[in-house]
This record gives C-alpha cells, sequence and structure tokens, in this order.
C-alpha cells in the first residue's frame, strides 16, 4: 500500500497507512498476490529464490449509497513500475469481477487520485465510470 502512493507522492511519509490495514484487513477482504518467479536462464547459480510479490489487489465491500446493494470496494491495485504495461492490472480487475459477480455483487467501486494518469486509462478502458467527486477541505493551511 505504501508504495502505491510513494508512486504518486514521492516525498510523503506514509508509516499511518498501517494502521488502515489493521482496521481493514480481515477473511472478509480477500488480498491477491502476482509473484513473479524468474526464468530458469535468470537464476543465479542454479539457486531458487523464492517468488518475489510485484503486483497485488486488496478488495472489500461498500454498501451503494442509492440503491443500497453490497458490492466489492477495490482498496488497492498495485503493479511494480518495471511490470506495468504487461497486463497484470488488466488481468487482476477481470479477477475481481468474476470473483464480484460469483459473489452476487452488482457493481465493483474503487477511488482513484485525479493525478493517476495510467491508473485512470486502464480504469476507463475497462468500463469504469465516475458516478461521484469526493472533495475534501483543509482545515489547517500548511504555513
Amino acid at each position: 500500500m505504501r508504495r502505491t502512493y510513494q508512486d504518486i507522492f514521492p516525498d510523503q511519509d506514509f508509516s499511518h497507512l498501517a494502521r488502515t490495514v489493521e482496521l481493514y484487513f480481515s477473511t472478509d477482504t480477500p488480498l491477491w498476490w502476482v509473484d513473479f518467479v524468474p526464468e530458469q536462464g535468470e537464476q543465479l547459480l542454479n539457486l531458487s529464490p523464492p517468488p518475489t510479490p510485484i503486483a497485488c489487489l486488496w478488495v472489500g465491500s461498500a454498501i451503494d449509497q442509492i440503491q443500497g446493494d453490497r458490492n466489492a470496494h477495490i482498496f488497492l491495485l498495485y503493479v511494480a513500475p518495471e511490470h506495468r504495461r504487461r497486463g497484470i492490472g488488466t488481468a487482476l480487475m477481470n479477477h475481481v469481477e468474476n470473483w464480484a459477480t460469483q459473489r452476487g455483487d452488482r457493481q465493483i467501486g474503487l477511488q482513484v487520485f485525479t493525478a493517476n494518469q495510467p491508473a485512470l486509462n486502464l480504469y476507463h478502458q475497462l468500463g469504469y465510470q465516475p458516478q461521484s467527486l469526493w472533495m475534501v477541505k483543509s482545515l489547517h493551511p500548511e504555513k
């Protein structure tokens, strides 16, 4: 979670995100990982290194405020920068769509930063459309 936010806001400290995980991670919020396993020729000295996570998808539930239906809500989609634009994000999004459909959900929601153009492009390409606008007002202006 920290890595995905640091990609967008590299100068911020995101240690507080551990609390978010403590509050929301449970058996009801599945987390799927994509591991990178090097090809045989890429392994040094024929050692088998453990798989390295390169992407993840964390999903929970939300209630649609208009219809009242439960729906899947994507807390986090992350693909390591060196593995992007290879279809991993699309595959994870297809996976959650199948999972949500099997569960009986009628929609999937997510939040994306307006400055995250690659993510916006992916979500638009997959058929996601804006439904609302999250607005904030700082109560403590920076000095």
